[in-house]
């Protein structure tokens, strides 16, 4: 590892039944819960295929099994195809807004309701205000929320990280009857065009798994790069 990580600990979890794959068993790595990374830490963990989720950085580190691939978008090179610029046009209504991390009524009424009609078959339904809280807002203070908003009326947020080099998407949650506006791509979308008019070279999109139907999306936003055996590999088609 560089400079900066070298004071690191890093640990290794027992095995336990895999959130993606049926009849699997995973093993995460994970860095030290009560160390606080720094932005460039942080920068320098997500290039090795790393990840947060609210306190914890992680990354998949299976003894059989290698499907957790991370993917990120690059940016500068990213041109929406078709449908993508229909989205992009049927959303140029929307009011977006940074704002810190937090709890409110209005937002976790928006996630309960989006994990209530989309995720009831995964192990963060029924959401609750306490998995709310350790997952989206104990983040560090390079973790913003994006608000979009139609006319005042909440209709999804964004939960990203600010990198060095990249904009990392560590969550999306929306209205769920807003079929038209597709609004988990448009934010994706959002993002990539954040990433360009800040400098940033990738979209971080966390990790993509071949025989995971629900990952499938991730491969939409051309090129992309994937991590494989420890470097990143461009994917143009």
């Amino acid at each position: 590892m560089k400079n900066d990580l070298a004071n690191i600990n890093l640990y290794l979890t027992d095995p336990h039944p895999c959130s993606y794959l049926t009849d699997q068993q995973a093993s995460t790595i994970f860095v030290e819960p009560n160390v606080t990374l720094t932005k460039n830490q942080y920068t320098e963990l997500s290039s090795l295929g790393f990840r947060r989720s609210g306190s914890y950085v992680y990354q998949p580190h299976c003894a059989n099994c290698h499907a957790c691939i991370p993917v990120r978008v690059i940016v500068n090179q990213f041109e929406p195809n078709r449908q993508q610029k229909r989205i992009i046009r049927y959303n140029q209504d929307l009011q977006i807004k940074q704002v810190k991390p937090q709890l409110t009524k209005e937002y976790f009424w928006l996630y309960e309701r989006y994990i209530g009609m989309r995720h009831t078959d995964g192990d963060m339904y029924p959401a609750t205000r306490e998995q709310y809280q350790s997952f989206l807002v104990d983040a560090p203070d390079y973790c913003s929320f994006y608000e979009f908003k139609k006319d005042g009326q909440l209709l999804a947020v964004a939960v990203v990280d600010l990198l060095e080099d990249s904009l990392s998407a560590v969550y999306t949650f929306f209205e769920p009857l807003e079929h038209r506006r597709s609004l988990g791509q448009y934010a994706i979308l959002w993002q990539i065009e954040e990433c360009k008019r800040l400098g940033l070279s990738y979209l971080s999109l966390g990790y993509w798994i071949k025989n995971c139907r629900k990952m499938s999306y991730k491969l939409q936003y051309r090129p992309v790069e994937l991590f494989i055996n420890q470097r990143w590999i461009q994917l143009n088609s």
